[in-house]
């Protein structure tokens, strides 16, 4: 059966163009009522080309890092349209330099976008999410966060900080009906100018990762997965943890874990966690086990 949106209201953060208007554009295309939260001019182009194609969408000048504004544009959704049933959690910024050179101001500018950027619609949209048992939230997360990039330091640990952000609300969420995940795009726009190769450029555009994102705010989305989508390919990211080894008595020392750092590190058998309780859990058996033997 064809992905519908039919009486869903969206708001895409940073929606006025590259990935966010993409999304906004393929959600609309499927019914969906969109609100464009982007403080540009180009918030207004987005939601003119919706209604040129006949949907419905609005654009709202909004500056995500200041809660009241957020707040103040959900509270003026719900007034018109009654409900916001997926929060898309896209707007951000770069401010790159090698961290020996990074002014603080800097880092906390792109924290304050990205981190508490999302935090932000994300906390304005709870409550209403909660009191209709349905929501669909999208956190945008990055392989500089997941893998690491030279010169993004501040970016990096923003978009990490989106992976701890959705294992909590994933737990949280999931008795009133709330979805929570992430995506971690690929795609040429206004943020990779000058860095990427003309073939790049070419394949990685942001049409190409829409359609995980339309998948992860759908009626049958999952939750807490982090999907990877660039150039049409989609995959699944997963956190890890090794089985690891038992260490006590004289051999429970610095000097152990040094000389057996390789074994402890062995990927046999690894685990996927599902909350940090689960680490006690896994940790625990493991000792079991090995002393029982």
């Amino acid at each position: 059966m064809a992905m519908t949106f039919e009486d869903r209201v969206a708001i895409v953060t940073g929606g006025g163009r590259g990935l966010g208007r993409g999304y906004a554009m393929a959600l609309a295309e499927r019914g969906a009522r969109v609100v464009i939260a982007d403080p540009g001019e180009d918030a207004d182009a987005t939601a003119e080309a919706i209604r040129a194609l006949g949907g419905q969408a609005k654009a709202c000048k909004v500056d995500v890092s200041d809660f009241g504004e957020v707040e103040a544009m959900v509270a003026d959704v719900l007034g018109e349209w009654g409900r916001v049933d997926i929060a898309i959690n896209n707007a951000g910024i770069l401010r790159d330099r090698t961290f020996a050179k990074l002014d603080l101001d800097d880092f906390r500018a792109v924290m304050d976008v990205h981190l508490m950027g999302s935090v932000h619609l994300t906390k304005a949209v709870w409550p209403a999410m909660r009191a209709q048992q349905y929501g669909r939230v999208v956190f945008t997360t990055s392989s500089s966060g997941m893998y690491g990039i030279f010169g993004q330091a501040n970016y990096a640990a923003a978009k990490a900080s989106m992976i701890g952000l959705m294992n909590t609300l994933h737990l949280e969420g999931a008795r009133d009906g709330i979805r929570v995940n992430c995506i971690m795009p690929s795609a040429a726009t206004r943020m990779t100018e000058g860095l990427l190769s003309p073939e790049a450029e070419r394949l990685l555009v942001p049409e190409a990762v829409a359609p995980g994102v339309l998948f992860l705010v759908s009626g049958e989305a999952p939750s807490r997965v982090i999907l990877s989508a660039g150039a049409g390919v989609f995959a699944r990211v997963c956190i890890t943890e090794t089985e690891g080894i038992l260490l006590s008595g004289e051999d429970l020392s610095p000097e152990t874990v040094a000389a057996r750092f390789d074994e402890i590190g062995d990927r046999t058998g690894e685990h996927v966690l599902n909350s940090g309780f689960e680490q006690a859990e896994k940790l625990t058996a493991s000792a079991l086990r090995a002393s029982a033997r």
